[in-house]
């Protein structure tokens, strides 16, 4: 593989239907599908979303995994699966009350290498919208059981309302769905593990219910009450951008960043980085190769690329970054380096912490 085969691969969405999805993702943020059907999720950055362009066009990220390896991902385990999924939700209705488990649940029960730990950024709520986060009040896992077999779960359910341009942290164990009349863009681990608890009496297209798991669920859900809510982001000026930085987990670091009319450089740290474009134009240099990323596209950046020089087609054009496996240590050191007080980094990872002791 030769150095130039290194640059800001733009990837091909991939959509997913769903019985609570809705049209927004083809009608308002561009995504190729059937304006009639009811799309769910567009996936953005996995391991079977292709490259859209360039030399590598058609090529998946495994396959870039496997053609790149360290170049790609650094010194992530280029063996496993691309480890982030990123995606656009569309909640035409409520998703199901549910729960995912951590990675050692995953690996003893399921076999699986990763649970999943997820966040979220609001592009959209209608007004009155809400999320569930968690339990009204501490309950138990017989009373949990109890109230899945009388049906009278909602009672418990920590209602939040929402709003655009907040972002929320679901750590695995997290008791969650989000409402009606939201549009997020998530970030999780890449695992399918998710325990149905509740899905408001809905079927299948074969009238059938969806299948819940209750008991895998009452293994792993934290049953106490609901504390997190939005998170309280901080804001600081490094390469010439303002970066807000929404999420900061020890897996990705979800960051929204003002572009401008002028080029600017974002450095990898030798990380894999996602780019997803937001409302405006963004043009892409990385390796001396140029790509063009419309609204709501997404690039997958290799960990080997020094920097990824970006500027928007307005003067002033937020987009969305993850950087992967961030970790907290540098990145402490890099908004000390920024000016930003050690108090205020300091509240700001304190809201990732766990809330309660093993």
């Amino acid at each position: 593989m030769v150095t130039g085969d290194l640059s800001a691969y733009r990837l091909l969405p991939k959509l997913t239907p769903a019985v609570w999805g809705g049209d927004a993702l083809v009608r308002i943020y561009g995504k190729e599908g059937d304006p009639h059907a009811k799309i769910g999720e567009s996936w953005e950055c996995w391991d079977t979303n292709r490259v859209a362009t360039g030399p590598l066009a058609g090529a998946t990220v495994a396959e870039l995994r496997s053609r790149l390896g360290v170049r790609l991902l650094g010194d992530l385990d280029t063996q496993r699966i691309f480890p982030v999924l990123t995606k656009f939700i569309d909640a035409r209705d409520w998703l199901s009350v549910q729960v995912h488990p951590d990675d050692a649940y995953a690996q003893r029960v399921e076999h699986q290498p990763n649970g999943k730990t997820e966040c979220w950024y609001v592009l959209h709520a209608e007004p009155g919208a809400e999320l569930v986060l968690g339990w009204a009040r501490d309950t138990s896992r017989d009373e949990y059981e109890s109230r899945v077999a009388d049906a009278t779960l909602a009672a418990l359910l920590r209602r939040v309302p929402v709003q655009a341009g907040q972002a929320y942290y679901l750590p695995a164990g997290t008791l969650h769905a989000i409402g009606k009349g939201v549009v997020v863009y998530e970030t999780q681990q890449a695992s399918d593990l998710t325990y149905r608890i509740f899905d408001w009496n809905r079927v299948e297209a074969n009238g059938q219910p969806r299948q819940l798991h209750v008991a895998k669920a009452a293994d792993v859900l934290d049953y106490h009450a609901g504390r997190r809510g939005a998170i309280q982001p901080l804001t600081y000026l490094a390469d010439g951008l303002h970066r807000t930085a929404l999420i900061a987990d020890p897996r990705f670091r979800v960051e929204r960043v003002q572009a401008t009319a002028t080029l600017h450089a974002l450095p990898t740290y030798e990380r894999p980085l996602i780019v997803t474009a937001l409302t405006a134009t963004l043009d892409l240099q990385c390796m001396g190769e140029h790509s063009t990323l419309r609204p709501y596209q997404t690039a997958l950046v290799p960990a080997a690329a020094e920097s990824l020089e970006v500027r928007a087609d307005a003067a002033d054009a937020d987009f969305l970054l993850v950087t992967l496996a961030a970790q907290t240590d540098a990145f402490t050191g890099q908004l000390l380096a920024c000016g930003i007080a050690r108090s205020d980094i300091d509240a700001f990872l304190a809201q990732f912490a766990p809330l309660h002791s093993a």
